[in-house]
């Protein structure tokens, strides 16, 4: 026949079990809500603010060779458009070998701070070389730092 067992359980044990059940209970859930795939309505705005976003803000600068003479070329970027460029520690004989080079990098900049792109720009034809030089440093820079 058959051999009666007899199991006893204390109620310690029945409430420490229950309350460890509960808490992986607890953790599974709080695992599952962190983890869904799911987009919120605060990860929907933070990526299309994100999309905005056109350069990575900040201040580049770039060495540009011209003949003999080496030109420090500074680009200024918001994130969604170009705010500056300027020439920065023009020698004075620089500017004298390349009178043309301060006035078309302002010429330059107030197009671009105007919201032109790059192929928008209009080239005169008294700078026109000059120019190109430009365009084609601020042009790399800008392709650099595009998000």
């Amino acid at each position: 026949m058959s051999k009666t067992r007899i199991v006893i359980l204390q109620l310690r044990e029945l409430i420490f079990t229950g309350i460890f059940v509960g808490l992986g209970i607890v953790l599974l859930i709080l695992l599952f809500i962190m983890f869904w795939p799911g987009k919120s309505e605060k990860d929907e705005a933070s990526l299309s603010n994100q999309s905005d976003k056109v350069y990575e803000a900040g201040v580049y600068t770039q060495e540009l060779q011209i003949g003999d003479a080496t030109l420090n070329l500074q680009l200024s970027l918001d994130e969604d458009r170009v705010k500056s460029v300027e020439i920065v520690n023009l020698d004075e004989s620089v500017e004298t070998m390349y009178p043309l080079m301060k006035p078309t990098v302002e010429e330059i900049s107030n197009q671009l701070a105007a919201g032109k792109s790059m192929d928008e720009i209009v080239v005169s034809d008294e700078s026109q070389y000059t120019e190109k030089v430009i365009v084609d440093a601020v042009s790399k820079m800008i392709t650099e730092h595009e998000k």
